[in-house]
């Protein structure tokens, strides 16, 4: 009788840890993201997004991420949607033609970064990698 009184109380204890942990009590809404990629005006064929929550500017939570296919994105496809906020959106894409030392491709461009307030809804953000110099 004594041990299960013991057992119950630890798990009472247990519950109220994983519920104090981040994330678990903040009730997360997450919203999903998609849009169309391109590079040098043609659509990238594969590559991923990730979007990172920017603390410098308030952004919060945890990084959402989205899979690239034909120029095409949406985190409801097997990727994570985001909070919305302040992120840092990371871009990176391949030419399609798997080799052994590439196995999404040649890189089209060195990983592109830009700097966006996502709403707190469903959104659909374009992005057109630029191919000059400037790459902000």
């Amino acid at each position: 009788m004594r041990f299960r009184l013991v057992a119950g109380l630890m798990l009472l204890v247990l519950v109220g840890i994983f519920a104090a942990l981040p994330g678990c009590s903040r009730g997360e809404k997450l919203h999903d993201v998609s849009g169309e990629v391109t590079y040098d005006g043609k659509p990238v064929p594969v590559g991923q997004i990730y979007f990172d929550p920017d603390p410098s500017k308030g952004g919060a939570g945890q990084q959402g991420v989205a899979n690239i296919k034909d120029g095409r994105y949406d985190t409801a496809a097997g990727g994570r949607g985001v909070e919305g906020g302040q992120y840092v959106i990371r871009v990176s894409g391949f030419d399609g033609h798997i080799a052994n030392e590439y196995p999404q491709g040649k890189p089209l461009f060195n990983q592109y970064e830009l700097n966006k307030d996502l709403p707190k809804q469903k959104s659909v953000l374009n992005i057109e990698v630029p191919t000059g110099p400037e790459k902000r």
